[in-house]
């Protein structure tokens, strides 16, 4: 008896812990999806063929662990583009939430939504720590009192230095305080269902509109996504003075897809295109107006915050 409840609890270790999967099931379905709706369909289509390829050959037979299969999925994905916002991941309670359309997609927010430092420093400059670009619908009770209180200030400084991105009506709630009046800032290729998006700032989001304080954003190689628009816009509308290191190079927007067996996969479904520059910072970042090591890019800008609010009390 004790040798049948022995054998009975290592089965039941084996199955939990060796995390049993069809993995036949889980590439078949991650090949349709990335076929039918990544962004450009010529790189969907070789997604599909590859890993169907490998799977075939057997290629997928040696992992055991989901984490690892996952990651061997979305190395092969991204083996036929670059692209940075494809993820793959084994990840059962967060495909339970995005099953039941779960608003948050099963993400907890970071703290505060992302408005990790709110300041007025000495001189009257404002600074804000942003650590992701939350959608407005959940961050507004964070975002409207964090941003009326930046704008009274004479300058400020935008840190996106551990912002990893997000959401871009963040991007156009925040930049709806520096514009008096509507301002193109994105418009957005959307390939499942062939059509276009735009981004428009509007004045009557912000408390206050201050069309000329000055605006610097700092940057790092971290910096991504969300948080790369928000850089790319401003620098591109020569609205703000980018700071920092050239960021990380992401630039197609899209969301999670549930495969099955607890796999889900982020697919790039969109592309960016700047109105000015009609392209974007796909795989090559955005590169700042002075490029410096990120952990000097605050000094720096608080130098020229100085100098700025400085000349314009002696006109």
């Amino acid at each position: 008896m004790k040798t049948q409840i022995t054998t009975f609890l290592l089965f039941c270790s084996l199955s939990i812990f060796g995390q049993d999967f069809d993995r036949a099931k889980v590439v078949n379905r991650l090949a349709n999806i990335m076929n039918s709706n990544y962004v450009y369909p010529e790189k969907g289509k070789g997604m599909h063929d590859l890993i169907s390829k490998k799977l075939k050959n057997g290629a997928y037979d040696q992992y055991e662990s989901a984490a690892d299969f996952a990651k061997a999925l979305e190395d092969d994905l991204r083996s036929v583009i670059h692209d940075k916002h494809i993820r793959v991941a084994f990840d059962p309670e967060r495909v339970k939430a995005l099953e039941n359309s779960d608003p948050t997609g099963g993400r907890k927010p970071p703290a505060n939504f992302g408005f990790q430092e709110v300041e007025i420093l000495e001189g009257n400059i404002g600074y804000l720590d942003l650590r992701g670009f939350m959608d407005i619908r959940f961050a507004e009770e964070v975002a409207v009192p964090a941003m009326d209180k930046l704008i009274q200030a004479d300058a400020i400084i935008f840190d996106l230095r551990k912002n990893g991105g997000g959401s871009p009506s963040m991007v156009r709630f925040i930049c709806s305080y520096l514009f008096s009046k509507p301002t193109h800032l994105n418009t957005f290729y959307w390939r499942p269902a062939n059509n276009y998006s735009e981004t428009w700032t509007d004045p009557k989001l912000a408390s206050l509109v201050k069309e000329d304080i000055p605006v610097y954003v700092l940057t790092s190689d971290y910096t991504f996504s969300a948080a790369e628009e928000f850089t790319y816009d401003l620098k591109n509308l020569k609205r703000a003075t980018i700071i920092g290191e050239v960021t990380g190079g992401g630039a197609h927007p899209g969301g999670p897809i549930v495969i099955n067996q607890g796999f889900y996969v982020n697919v790039p479904q969109g592309r960016a295109i700047n109105p000015v520059t009609e392209t974007n910072w796909e795989g090559v970042g955005v590169k700042p107006d002075i490029e410096i090591e990120a952990e000097d890019a605050l000094n720096k800008a608080l130098e020229l915050a100085r100098n700025a609010i400085s000349l314009d009390v002696k006109k």
